[in-house]
């Protein structure tokens, strides 16, 4: 089998078929893409100078709905990465009992060699590429990895412009001046936060004595941390892509979150008033955060982090996978041998598609909800998916993420099924 992110991403499917009852027919509309497009996005720099830039959007099922997934800009943004992100898309909406398929896309590059005015413009050009790939109806970006609300800002506008209409439900996670909804920005990290609440207790792990460490200090890395910080968790320690820093003690999350937000770095330090003093804390980088001896270890940045090569390091007795795709399969069988549980992404994650779910109800409406409404929403369907799940895994003695598998499978079985199967047109 080939070593592709997506064949590896196939892999935790096959293993739930298994446990699931399902028409031959949905298996095999499962295993591709329903559609893939590949553009190149031409962008005036601002020496004059023009640069083409490879795009992406995949399509990767539309059984239930429109398809929904982000919009990733990074150096290591391929068609192989879009494939497996919308696949997981997929999965996700269907876990979380949402009216949406699974999408993705992105463009390969750094955005931080970008100036402003040529990220809007790369933004842009992408829509002006894709147009007719998406739609409020058809299928609705998001941000994702270094992609924010001014991109997606930018992107309805330019959709608009195109389409000479207003568009709002076109993309999820925008401004909230513009159609926005409340707490979209920190949805992923509330809904992981949810997972982590739900789930703990039933190990009977009390926060004051859960020791935490966080791979991953962007958007959703960040919040998470605080998150647990403020429940009374020890977050011991945090990284970037820089590395990270680690303090037996506790680190004060909120310090280390303000010292990055204005020094574009991550430092262990606590404030009073305008004094800040650097605690005693310790260097390491992303390989040795993943080692470390914690209860909980919150994967929070890119794909693969854990494999072969290092999943005998790992030391924690829970993983939450806030990134997507984290740990690859072959680490997956070992961590399992291992009784380390692993919460998988699909479940963990997915508040941030169910929040842009929310704004997409709120654009179509015209009616918004305040902060309190989207929250209560947000916890309410988290819980009681994951407590599905639980039950599910419990019922079949498997891991939680084979049993989240397995609760998806049988939504999209039986939304496949609703349009007629080969048993419907031969038995039926």
């Amino acid at each position: 089998m080939s070593d592709s992110l997506f064949a590896d991403a196939s892999r935790r499917l096959e293993r739930a078929l298994k446990y699931v009852s399902l028409s031959e027919d949905t298996i095999e509309r499962l295993k591709y893409p329903k559609s893939s497009l590949i553009v190149s996005i031409p962008v005036r720099m601002d020496d004059g100078s023009l640069r083409i830039f490879q795009g992406y959007r995949v399509r990767y099922d539309n059984t239930r709905g429109p398809s929904k997934g982000g919009v990733r800009y990074h150096p290591g943004v391929s068609l192989d990465e879009v494939q497996s992100l919308a696949f997981w898309m997929t999965f996700k909406c269907a876990v979380l009992n949402l009216p949406f398929g699974g999408a993705k896309g992105g463009i390969t590059l750094n955005p931080k060699e970008l100036s402003k005015l040529e990220l809007e413009r790369l933004s842009r050009g992408y829509v002006d590429a894709i147009a007719d790939f998406i739609g409020p109806d058809v299928d609705i970006p998001a941000p994702d990895v270094y992609t924010n609300p001014m991109i997606m800002g930018w992107m309805m506008d330019q959709y608009n412009i195109i389409k000479r209409q207003l568009s709002p439900a076109v993309v999820t996670g925008k401004p909230v001046t513009i159609g926005g909804s409340l707490g979209r920005d920190t949805a992923t990290a509330m809904g992981a936060f949810f997972v982590v609440q739900t789930l703990l207790p039933k190990f009977e792990l009390n926060p004051q004595d859960t020791t935490v460490a966080v791979q991953g200090f962007g958007n959703a890395g960040a919040e998470i941390a605080e998150l647990l910080w403020k429940a009374g968790y020890k977050v011991v320690a945090v990284s970037d892509s820089q590395g990270g820093i680690y303090a037996k003690q506790g680190l004060d999350i909120p310090s280390i979150r303000g010292f990055k937000d204005s020094n574009k770095g991550i430092k262990a330090i606590y404030c009073e008033g305008s004094v800040c003093n650097i605690i005693e804390h310790e260097i390491l980088t992303n390989e040795q955060l993943l080692a470390l001896d914690v209860d909980v270890l919150v994967p929070a940045a890119l794909e693969n982090q854990i494999t072969e090569a290092n999943v005998n390091d790992v030391k924690a007795k829970f993983i939450f996978e806030v990134a997507n795709g984290p740990i690859d399969s072959a680490a997956d069988l070992v961590l399992e041998t291992r009784g380390i549980h692993v919460i998988p992404d699909i479940l963990v994650n997915a508040g941030g598609v169910t929040v842009s779910y929310f704004e997409w109800v709120q654009n179509r409406s015209g009616l918004y909800w305040t902060l309190d409404e989207v929250n209560q929403r947000l916890k309410h369907k988290m819980v009681e998916e994951t407590e599905a799940i639980w039950k599910k895994s419990q019922e079949l003695s498997v891991s939680m993420r084979t049993a989240a598998y397995v609760y998806g499978l049988n939504r999209l079985g039986e939304a496949m099924n609703a349009k007629g199967t080969r048993d419907y047109y031969i038995n039926g």
